[in-house]
């Protein structure tokens, strides 16, 4: 039967339908998800509270003759995760590293822009980085909120170094400096505030 499923920390579209059994598209692009899709914009990045709208599974009957060997292929849908590493604003290219999820290991070395890409599963929530000069980073995936709100500007400003407080959500006087320090940076107007220019590009150089 369809339920309303209310988001928690680390969902994401993509793993509410693996858990329930749909694709993503499915449940993001369904009528009754029409007012969090335009809220939203991104299926991956939601807000703990969000209510999600999921379908009741529809069955698909295959006829296929009796005392014969079939075999049916079961699609999945793996998302890819992507890390830029940069020591200041220069991309570190061709470092090698081990990522570690879910107690799979895979290796490969960064591009020339620093940036790794592998693919996961959807529902995946932490990994662990190991870089070839010996740093380790412990990775918690899907835990951006949405970056219209502040929660969600302090996680982005804590992934790329510019802030080290608790992601709270609320706009604190460390949250203020920790962005004029980031809009300085970037050359943009000194506000201290997350006004559109900041917010973009923030989505931008995290990825999402």
């Amino acid at each position: 039967m369809p339920i309303s499923y209310q988001v928690k920390q680390g969902d994401c579209i993509f793993s509410i339908a693996v858990e329930h059994g749909f694709f993503a598209d499915t449940i993001w692009d369904h009528p009754q998800n029409k007012e969090l899709k335009e809220k939203r914009g991104d299926p991956h990045v939601l807000l703990p509270g969000d209510m999600v709208f999921v379908p009741d599974k529809r069955v698909k009957e295959v006829s296929e003759p009796t005392d014969q060997v079939h075999k049916f292929r079961c699609k999945n849908t793996p998302k890819d995760l992507r890390i830029r590493l940069m020591c200041l604003d220069n991309p570190i290219g061709n470092m090698k590293y081990a990522l570690r999820i879910d107690g799979v290991e895979k290796e490969g070395k960064t591009d020339a822009d620093g940036w790794l890409r592998e693919s996961i599963s959807p529902n995946a929530k932490t990994a662990k980085l190991s870089l070839d000069d010996g740093t380790e980073y412990e990775l918690k995936l899907g835990k951006l909120d949405p970056a219209d709100e502040i929660s969600g500007i302090q996680g982005r400003l804590y992934s790329l170094g510019y802030f080290e407080g608790s992601v709270d959500g609320r706009m604190s006087d460390e949250t203020k400096a920790a962005l004029e320090v980031f809009q300085r940076s970037q050359n943009l107007d000194v506000t201290g505030e997350p006004d559109r220019k900041t917010r973009d590009l923030l989505i931008e150089m995290t990825g999402k």
